[in-house]
This record gives C-alpha cells, sequence and structure tokens, in this order.
C-alpha cells in the first residue's frame, strides 16, 4: 500500500509538472523570474537577468509590465532595437501606460524617426497635459525635424562643409539614425577626409539590419588608404549578408588578390628572399596601379631590398624615385642612407639620416645610424696611408718601403721650382713619410686597421715629448734632405 501511495504522489507531480509546462509557468515561478530578474538588472549582470525576463514573459505573455521590464533590460544593454516590439506589446496591452509611450517614443527620437516619436509624446500630452519631459522631448522631435531638412539642402546644393555642422546637431539628436551617418560620411568623402567617414560607417553598419551598401563603401575607404586587412575584413560582413552581392564579390577578389601579394612580399623579406620580395612588389603595382598607396609602398619596400641585396647604385636610383613620392617617409631616408653607405657617399648618407631624424626625433634606429654615418664620415677625411702609399692591406714591411722610397723621391720638395708646387710637395712628403712611419711600425698599423688613425691628435694620450711632427722627424730641418734607409 505504501508504495502504491508513493507511485500515486509521484504520477500527480509529473502531471502536474506536464500541465505546468503545456499551460506556462505558475504565477509562483513567474514571480520568482521577476524577483531574480531585478536583482540581476541591480547587480549589472545584464545577460542572466534577460534569461530571467525571457522566462516571465513566456510564462505570461499578457502581462504589459513584463515585456516594459524585458525593454529596459534591453536599453541598458544597448540593444534599443530589440526594445521597441517589447515597448510596443506592453502599449498595445496597456495604451494608457505612458512609462512605455515615453520611452518608445524617446527611442524613436533617437532613431531619427521624428514623425512616430511625436506621436508617442503627443498620446502623453494627450492625457497628461503637464508632463515636462514630454514637452521638451516633443520640442526636440521639432527641432529635430527642422535640422534634418537644413542638412539634406545644404548637401543638395554642394555646401558639404555646412552640411557636416548641421549634421553634428543632427546626430547628437539621434545619434541611432544611420541615415544622418551615412549622409555624415559622405559629406566627409567629398571634403577628402576619408578617415572621418569611416568613423561614421562604422556605427552605421550596426544600426542597419542588412546594410551592405555600408560595409561595401567601408571597405573601399579602407581600401584607398592602404588598409587592405581592414578592407578585406568589411567586404567579407557584406559578403556574410549575401554571399552573391555582385558588387561586393568583385571588390572582395581585388582586395583579396592585392592583400595577398603585399603579406606574401612581407614574408619574403623576413626570410631574406630578396630577389623575390622585389618581384612579388613588382605584381602589386600591377595589380593596383591607380591607388598611389599601392605603388609607394611597393617602391619603398624594394628599395629596402636592394639594399638588403648590397644593389648601391640601384637602390640609390629606386629609393630617389621613392623619396619624391614620400618626402616625409623616415624608412625610405634610412635605406637610402644605408645605400650611399655602399657607395661610400658619407655626406649624402648624413644629409639623409639627418632629414629622417627631423620627422622622427625619437627614432633610435635612426640616431644610431646618423651617428654610424658620421664616424665613417668623420673616418673617411682622414688620412688612409695604404692609398697614400699606393700599397694593399696585406703589404708586407719590404713591399711598403720600396713603395715610399719611391714616392719620397718623386715628391721631394727640392724637385719643385714654384712656391706653390714646393708646398704642395711638402704637404705630399709629409703624408708619404707618416704613411711609412705607420705602416712600418706593427704597433700603429694595427691601430690604423682597426679604425684610428694613431698619428691624429684625438687619439693621443697624454704628451707624446712635444714632436712637432706627426711622424717624428722634420724632412726640411737644416736645408737638403738627405735619404738614409736602413734595412731590418
Amino acid at each position: 500500500i505504501h508504495d502504491n501511495n508513493a507511485c500515486f504522489r509521484c504520477h500527480v507531480q509529473v502531471t502536474c509538472l506536464f500541465i505546468s509546462g503545456v499551460l506556462g509557468a505558475t504565477p509562483v515561478e513567474i514571480e520568482h523570474h521577476l524577483e531574480m530578474g531585478r536583482k540581476l538588472l541591480a547587480a549589472g549582470q545584464l545577460a542572466e537577468a534577460l534569461s530571467h525576463y525571457h522566462s516571465a514573459v513566456e510564462g505570461d505573455s499578457k502581462n504589459y509590465l513584463t515585456y516594459y521590464k524585458r525593454a529596459a533590460v534591453f536599453l541598458a544593454m544597448g540593444k534599443s532595437k530589440s526594445a521597441l516590439p517589447d515597448l510596443s506589446q506592453a502599449i498595445q496591452l496597456k495604451p494608457d501606460f505612458l512609462a512605455a509611450r515615453l520611452q518608445r517614443g524617446n527611442i524613436l527620437l533617437k532613431q531619427g524617426n521624428t514623425e512616430e516619436a511625436r506621436e508617442d509624446f503627443l498620446a502623453v500630452l494627450n492625457r497628461s497635459p503637464d508632463h515636462e519631459e514630454a514637452h521638451d522631448q516633443l520640442h526636440k522631435a521639432d527641432d529635430l525635424e527642422l535640422l534634418q531638412e537644413e542638412a539634406h539642402e545644404a548637401h543638395h546644393r554642394g555646401d558639404y562643409f555646412t552640411a557636416v555642422q548641421v549634421l553634428e546637431k543632427v546626430i547628437e539628436l539621434s545619434p541611432w539614425d544611420p541615415e544622418s551617418r551615412e549622409l555624415r560620411a559622405e559629406c566627409y568623402i567629398r571634403l577628402g577626409d576619408p578617415r572621418k567617414a569611416i568613423m561614421d560607417l562604422t556605427p552605421a553598419t550596426r544600426l542597419r539590419a542588412d546594410n551592405r551598401a555600408a560595409f561595401l563603401k567601408l571597405s573601399q575607404l579602407h581600401y584607398s588608404l592602404g588598409n587592405h586587412h581592414d578592407s578585406l575584413s568589411q567586404v567579407r560582413e557584406c559578403l556574410k549578408l549575401d554571399q552573391d552581392d555582385k558588387e561586393c564579390f568583385v571588390h572582395y577578389k581585388q582586395v583579396k588578390k592585392l592583400s595577398k601579394q603585399l603579406d606574401t612580399a612581407e614574408e619574403l623579406i623576413l626570410e631574406q628572399r630578396y630577389r623575390e620580395a622585389i618581384e612579388k612588389c613588382e605584381s602589386v603595382m600591377r595589380t593596383e596601379p591607380n591607388v598611389a598607396f599601392y605603388t609607394n609602398k611597393a617602391k619603398e619596400r624594394i628599395c629596402f631590398c636592394l639594399v638588403k641585396m648590397k644593389s648601391a647604385e640601384e637602390a640609390v636610383d629606386i629609393c630617389s624615385e621613392a623619396h619624391q613620392r614620400e618626402p616625409q617617409n623616415i624608412h625610405i631616408l634610412r635605406d637610402r642612407a644605408e645605400a650611399y653607405i655602399l657607395q661610400q657617399e658619407y655626406e649624402k648618407a648624413v644629409e639623409d639620416y639627418q632629414e629622417a631624424r627631423e620627422f622622427d626625433q625619437e627614432n633610435q634606429e635612426l640616431r644610431e645610424g646618423l651617428e654610424r654615418a658620421q664616424k665613417l664620415l668623420k673616418q673617411s677625411r682622414k688620412r688612409d696611408y695604404y692609398k697614400i702609399l699606393g700599397v694593399s692591406r696585406s703589404a708586407n714591411k719590404q713591399e711598403i718601403i720600396k713603395a715610399y722610397r719611391k714616392l719620397a723621391q718623386q715628391w721631394h720638395p727640392d724637385n719643385f721650382q714654384s712656391e706653390a708646387d714646393k708646398k704642395e710637395a711638402e704637404k705630399k712628403f709629409i703624408d708619404i713619410a707618416s704613411a711609412k712611419e705607420v705602416l712600418t711600425n706593427p704597433e700603429m698599423r694595427q691601430k690604423f686597421d682597426s679604425g684610428e688613425d694613431p698619428l691624429d691628435p684625438e687619439n693621443q694620450q697624454g704628451g707624446g715629448g712635444g714632436r712637432e711632427w706627426p711622424f717624428g722627424f722634420n724632412p726640411f730641418e737644416g736645408g737638403n734632405f738627405h735619404f738614409k734607409f736602413h734595412q731590418h
């Protein structure tokens, strides 16, 4: 008997649950969902609150307040489009529910729908003539309508600057109106400010359910600015809405091809496959010859690759062409400076690094590059003792002395008559004697080979015994000079 009673109770519970599921939630359950929704909303847990309000609406679809409360959650989540049907349902169930009327009017006003917003505000004032907020909002609706007309007129007559100024006020009153943002974006494009157009079109894509036109326009604007990755993602959004959209698909194929070529060029550069990278950059210029950004970018990267390949002459030509196209591009100036260094044109390298630093004072790479170019320039202005004697860097002591004897005889000042020739010969003779002194002294020669001139006064450590001549003797002291060579 006990078991049968238990079974009966169980059957009744299941039946009750089944009936509850078919007929909707019990009043207690609905009240529980509403209470949980209120608590979670107050705690800022909007998604969880919404879930409870969904359950409450499903449990009782005739309660106007439940719809109104769910609309409040949608608004808190920034989903005004989802809130509208709930407010309309609440008004349908209770036409004199003024709070829902006012809330719907406010949303319609922010969406730029002045006509329907005005109807709601008038309905509130009809039942409550002294309703202050309804009066204020009604005035705003009137103001907005006038401003909308003024903006369209300015746009129609081609006065885009005025249109932008008026649309600023329009958008302040109706921030959820995609049409006003699209119109202002068009004005910005006409005024040559695509970046501001992008800032208006981006929210416009979210304010319309199927805004393929805005996605395509966004993609085209990003493309024109060289943002090929952004361009690709925006045109993909268009194709998500309709994969057969002809305009979007044609643009998508072009962006995808170009983006792939640019990315591949950068990958090849990272792999130090510079010749292949150059070919890929050349294909970029063929794919998109009409947008300056891509030609400029391709030439900049070709310039970089040629420097890395040590093709100095070709690099200077391409870098100079790229520099003409983009005079303030620090990467081109840096790369051309490096090409000049390869050509041992250190003054030009210093100039390019200095110019690049004018555009970016904080750049460490440019600072180090400038210091290196200045050091190389300074070294190049010093005497090259190997060149003076006409011997290679690997010449032995005998070869150095032999070259010295020949040149010392050739440039002895007594061989010259005029004062000017004598002075020139003296200078040459000093250089020849200095070269012999440095290159026949192993310690001094090693210093010179590591980039330091041992006879440069700047490099002297302390007093060197007061030598007047950098190489230790005055060859012109006491009249006629006599050669004395000591073989070691």
